[in-house]
Formats: C-alpha cells, sequence, structure tokens
C-alpha cells in the first residue's frame, strides 16, 4: 500500500464524517425550522456518490429513508388530521423521527455504520 494515499483517504473519510454530522444536525433542526431538512435531503443526493463504499454510506441511506418516510407519514397526518387521527400519525412519526435521528448520531460518534434496512 502506497503510504502516501492513507492520509489522504483518512482526510477524505474525516470531511464525510463531519458533513454527516451536519446533515444530522440539519435534520435534527428541522424539528424546529422545517425547511433544514431540505437543505439536509439536498447534501444527500449531492454528496451521496463521495460516500459510495465506506461506511459513512448507510448513515446516508438511513438519513434519507428518515426523510421520505418522515414526509409520507406527515402527509397521511395531515390527510386524516380531520378525523382526529391524524395527531396520532404525528406524534408517532414524531417519537419515530428522532429515535432516527439519535441512533444515527449516536452510531455515526461511535463509528459505526446503520444496520440494513
Amino acid at each position: 500500500m502506497n503510504m502516501d494515499t492513507a492520509p489522504v483517504a483518512d482526510s477524505k473519510i474525516a470531511s464525510l464524517k463531519t458533513l454527516t454530522t451536519v446533515t444530522y444536525a440539519l435534520y435534527a433542526l428541522s424539528l424546529f425550522i422545517g425547511v433544514s431538512a431540505i437543505v439536509a435531503i439536498v447534501l444527500n443526493y449531492i454528496k451521496r456518490e463521495d460516500v459510495q463504499g465506506t461506511w459513512l454510506e448507510s448513515h446516508f441511506r438511513w438519513q434519507i429513508s428518515t426523510f421520505w418516510w418522515s414526509l409520507l407519514w406527515f402527509v397521511v397526518g395531515w390527510i386524516t388530521f380531520l378525523i382526529l387521527i391524524g395527531w396520532v400519525v404525528w406524534g408517532v412519526a414524531f417519537v419515530w423521527y428522532i429515535y432516527r435521528i439519535a441512533k444515527g448520531w449516536l452510531n455515526l460518534n461511535d463509528n459505526k455504520p446503520m444496520p440494513v434496512q
């Protein structure tokens, strides 16, 4: 192995880990400022190719999946709002979303990939 490539690879992983941390922060911030989730999902898709083949790829899949499922449950809650079940859907989705952000961020902090979904 060429010794010159190891530091470059390590610095690239460190940079991508920082980006992944930022996207988790943006998703968490979206609980207060919803538009930050849009910024996060755009970053996920723009940088998806860069994380391909690394352990961080699983975090991007996790984040992207969390975004789309959350959006689906938000819409379902909105549609069922008038029959009052929407409140329950939103409540469960809210707790699930927080769980997904926390679990992902903790695994990222421990340098662990996310489980296959």
